[in-house]
């Protein structure tokens, strides 16, 4: 593992820079995204606030988790190169997009859709950073042919465990292509807006609570871990807003039409 680059005299953490690229290549993204929707804004504002946000909401819900411990010692949690939690960066990155698609006067749901494709790839490469890293987010123990050990991580394991970085990084490119393809789609048979956001919300939540199975974290809500039941609420809610508020979302638009 390389959890760090040596150039003369700095010290740059890998996982660091595979988030910086997983925004930048986010931000093509988006970027692409709002040219065929034909939306006048600048994806990479908005990916870098977003981002920033992404990355305090994941930094405080981590250190969050464990209570005792950040109030024993809160300054050396919060400032550690390392500690992110998934479920913390959405709802911080989602509450900024929510707030710029406002300022910017795009419909929300036209611009969350938008936002989704490029969310999965800033996600995939940045688990890429957690591979380089060895900082711990790997699986439990295995006997598959592809099982590695980290013992120059952060977080050390000489026992072989599922690369779990990299089931994810598969994955969520996966995810990501699909709903580019799936915004093409909406868009060329002029289907309402937010279908792309909620199957992001689904996949993205199957994909995690799947991952999360073969994956050492605490167990703690009826024997899921906190990452899990995060999931579990976004698969809900990608299901309640398709089956019931985008369908009255669509009625509503007909009636504003006629």
């Amino acid at each position: 593992m390389i959890p760090y680059l040596h150039l003369g005299p700095l010290t740059l953490p890998t996982f660091g820079l595979m988030v910086a690229t997983g925004l930048l290549v986010a931000s093509y993204i988006l970027q692409a995204d709002f040219r065929r929707l034909r939306i006048d804004a600048d994806a990479f504002l908005i990916i870098g606030i977003a981002g920033l946000a992404g990355i305090v909401g994941a930094r405080l819900y981590h250190v969050l988790e464990s209570p005792s411990e950040f109030f024993a010692n809160p300054w050396p949690l919060i400032f550690s190169r390392f500690g992110f939690a998934w479920f913390g960066g959405f709802l911080g990155g989602f509450a900024a997009l929510i707030i710029l698609s406002r300022r910017a006067k795009i419909p929300t749901l036209t611009f969350l859709d938008a936002c989704s494709p490029a969310a999965a790839v800033g996600y995939a490469i940045g688990r890429i950073g957690c591979f380089l890293s060895g900082d711990g987010d790997y699986g439990i123990p295995t006997s598959l042919p592809w099982g590695m050990s980290f013992p120059e991580g952060v977080v050390p394991t000489t026992e072989r465990v599922h690369p779990t970085p990299l089931y994810e990084f598969i994955v969520w490119l996966l995810i990501a292509a699909f709903l580019w393809w799936l915004g093409a789609n909406v868009l060329r048979r002029k289907k309402p807006s937010g279908i792309v956001f909620c199957y992001y919300l689904v996949l993205t939540g199957i994909a995690r609570f799947l991952v999360e199975i073969v994956r050492v974290n605490p167990r703690s809500f009826f024997g899921m871990s906190n990452a899990q039941a995060a999931s579990l609420g976004s698969i809900l809610l990608g299901l309640v807003l398709y089956f019931f508020f985008l369908p009255k979302s669509a009625n509503a638009s007909l009636q504003t039409a006629k």
